[in-house]
């Protein structure tokens, strides 16, 4: 009995940073990803495994259900959410900003419009596009006909594209970008920040009602500026810009920032680009209860099946 106990255990553990991964794209939370990785491993264990000839696929069934469960639970709640609801941002190893697929499976901007998707929507996304998962598997996983998912997978890769657009830039010119963008903020240069912001910029920041943020996303490079201006430049979430450090990091696949206070993270900012190097979106997340992974210095681990 304790080796079968031994192997259940070596054979979870060898999976739970995938399952983490499909959870964390699924759910934009670090916390509610690691609760569907604890739930799968209770069922997991408890489940008569004598017919699982494939483990991890196994596996990769029992927390997408589980996700998609807690994802329309969470729907709700996000309705009445305090001002734009962002993901949970998360560290990632510098190599990962180098796989452009990769990098942008777990972008903060590819997270924030998976949530206009559909809790099976987004599931199909989520196993195809990032996973690279056959239809038929998926199909298979979400108890669908291959058909059905096949409809959901070109209907949800139709909505991403209109609202997603990307563009073609090796990771050197987006960090170089980033850097510019950086260099700008930790200076509190408004008028260098102008000058790498894209004129229809937008700023979401997401307080969750706990700390000072924008209830709307801001418009527009110099109201944009101006926001950011004022945040360096006043005492922010009860921290005085003096004991403010700002340290810059890969956050969610790209070069980002984090800023910390004397004894807690205050904030993790992540920037999107257009096509001519310039700054349009920013997110800005500053809700502590979307702190925790960055403030453990928690890295995502980003892998294909």
């Amino acid at each position: 009995m304790a080796g079968t106990a031994e192997m259940t255990d070596e054979t979870f553990e060898e999976h739970r940073g995938l399952l983490f991964a499909v959870a964390y794209r699924m759910l934009g939370t670090a916390a509610d990803s690691e609760d569907a990785v604890q739930d799968a491993w209770l069922r997991w264990s408890s489940a008569d495994r004598s017919d699982v000839r494939d483990p991890r696929g196994y596996l990769v069934r029992i927390t997408t259900n589980i996700a998609l469960d807690r994802l329309r639970s969470a729907r709700a709640q996000r309705e009445t959410y305090v001002g734009p609801w962002l993901p949970e941002p998360m560290l990632t190893s510098p190599d990962v900003a180098d796989d452009t697929e990769l990098a942008e499976s777990v972008s903060m901007a590819l997270l924030v419009v998976l949530e206009t998707l559909s809790p099976l929507e987004r599931a199909v996304f989520v196993l195809k596009e990032a996973f690279g998962y056959p239809y038929a598997e998926i199909a298979a996983a979400l108890d669908r006909s291959e058909a059905s998912v096949r409809q959901l997978g070109t209907r949800a890769r139709r909505h991403v594209a209109a609202r997603r657009p990307r563009f073609a830039a090796e990771a050197a010119e987006r960090r170089a970008a980033t850097d510019r963008f950086l260099d700008a903020v930790v200076g509190g240069d408004v008028n260098r920040l102008m000058e790498v912001l894209a004129p229809d910029v937008t700023l979401w920041t997401d307080g969750g009602g706990k700390v000072r943020a924008a209830v709307r996303p801001i418009l527009g490079a110099e109201k944009v500026a101006r926001f950011i201006g004022a945040v360096a430049a006043a005492p922010y979430a009860g921290v005085d810009p003096a004991d403010m450090r700002m340290r810059r990091t890969d956050v969610n696949g790209a070069p980002g920032l984090v800023i910390e206070g004397p004894d807690r993270t205050i904030s993790a900012v992540t920037v999107e680009f257009d096509e001519e190097g310039r700054v349009h979106a920013i997110h800005m997340v500053a809700n502590p209860d979307k702190l925790g992974a960055v403030a453990e210095g928690r890295e995502l681990a980003v892998e294909r099946p």
